[in-house]
């Protein structure tokens, strides 16, 4: 399932790369390829939908890449995750939230906000990151759509692709 990024989708995604230190003048930002990078955000990303702790499924959307501000665009990228989880009964989607909110800390996620969304549905919503992934979260509960879901954006920090390689966008 595709979907075009809502502004509350790319504001949640800027507030991450900012969490996430992309863009920071760092200049010993972990090596790897772009493929190899999705690969262990999709991962991640599949850590955290075991956490719910409910059963239900998820949308199949991968990976893409995204460029870090003010970096050479073929050297530096960053991966986000964008995807939707649909418990079995919409009324999993509170057990969904305490588990993760429960059960992200032990994993290496330090929960930074956790509480309703100044939208007009308040939706509950769960920002993480984790320091040793270099990656954040941002978690929203959707209640009042139809079907009730999940959405969540992950993204990384900035990566480096090896010496002689070159990002590869998708």
């Amino acid at each position: 399932m595709k979907t075009a990024p809502t502004p509350l989708a790319l504001a949640a995604f800027v507030v991450l790369a900012t969490l996430t230190g992309c863009g920071t003048t760092v200049t010993n930002e972990p090596r790897s390829t772009s493929r190899h990078a999705a690969d262990a955000t999709e991962a991640l990303s599949g850590g955290i939908r075991g956490l719910t702790g409910v059963k239900g499924k998820a949308s199949d959307s991968g990976p893409g890449v995204q460029e870090c501000s003010g970096k050479d665009r073929d050297t530096y990228f960053r991966i986000f995750h964008k995807w939707s989880f649909y418990p079995a009964s919409a009324s999993d989607l509170d057990a969904a939230m305490r588990h993760l909110k429960d059960g992200m800390p032990e994993h290496g996620w330090k929960i930074v906000e956790y509480g309703p969304d100044t939208s007009r549905n308040k939706n509950l919503t769960l920002v993480a990151d984790n320091d040793e992934q270099k990656t954040g979260v941002h978690i929203t509960q959707m209640k009042k759509r139809n079907p009730p879901k999940l959405s969540l954006m992950v993204v990384s920090g900035c990566y480096r692709v090896p010496e002689g390689q070159k990002v590869e966008h998708f």
